[in-house]
């Protein structure tokens, strides 16, 4: 009996670990392989959003739809979903299930690609920054964002709140220097992040400063540089 014991919780380690607060700084996520269990949670206490921006950078060769970022509460499995769509080659963030599309983006395989979005409660105006330009702006939804249980996941696409992961939606590649705000960033730092000069790390997510958990097949890697 003991050894079955230890053999679970072997296997229980195996697939689950909880961080502390880690600085990532030079490092990044690897998803390996693409599944329905594999992922990220990064854990935040925040219950309430005005305005939101996120970056990240990521890299992959999916030809398929995957999710980049997926934030689910239990209302709103899509409260903050930033996804692209193969068949139509775009975009989509998502603000409480509601939908918006960015179409012409040179979203190449086998690069990095720094992604920055943006939403307004007051206007409803989301916008992407995509390597450092901006889209369009688009109308979303108004409203605030609340919840005392926000679920946040990197590698898949919720379609439940913290679950009904798709394995032909998960995310395979790299992703590293994720941030999150609580307000929409100006243009300038927007391009400081993307060129990866000075700015001002994430208030409700910092990749300096993160408390993650993960669960099966990901990697914290040191990040992939080119050398010349």
């Amino acid at each position: 009996m003991e050894y079955k014991m230890a053999f679970l919780l072997m296997l229980v380690m195996l697939t689950s670990w909880v961080a502390a607060l880690q600085d990532m700084s030079g490092k990044m996520f690897t998803f390996p392989i693409a599944s329905n269990r594999a992922y990220v949670k990064l854990i935040t206490g925040t219950q309430e959003f005005k305005a939101v921006t996120i970056c990240h950078r990521s890299f992959t060769d999916l030809r398929r739809d995957h999710a980049l970022f997926s934030m689910a509460t239990p209302s709103h499995y899509n409260s903050f979903l930033l996804f692209w769509d193969n068949t139509n080659k775009e975009l989509e963030p998502h603000v409480m299930d509601k939908k918006a599309e960015y179409a012409g983006l040179d979203y190449k395989m086998n690069m990095w690609h720094s992604i920055c979005t943006t939403w307004d409660s007051t206007s409803g105006i989301v916008q992407i920054w995509f390597n450092g330009w901006p889209s369009i702006r688009k109308y979303s939804v108004t409203g605030q964002i609340q919840s005392s249980s926000f679920v946040i996941i990197l590698g898949q696409e919720q379609d439940s709140h913290g679950g009904g992961f798709d394995q032909s939606q998960s995310f395979v590649g790299m992703m590293t220097d994720v941030h999150m705000w609580n307000y929409v960033l100006s243009g300038c730092e927007i391009r400081n992040y993307s060129d990866e000069r000075n700015f001002t790390p994430g208030n409700v997510i910092s990749w300096k400063a993160l408390e993650f958990e993960i669960v099966d097949k990901v990697l914290i890697e040191d990040r992939v540089t080119q050398c010349y």
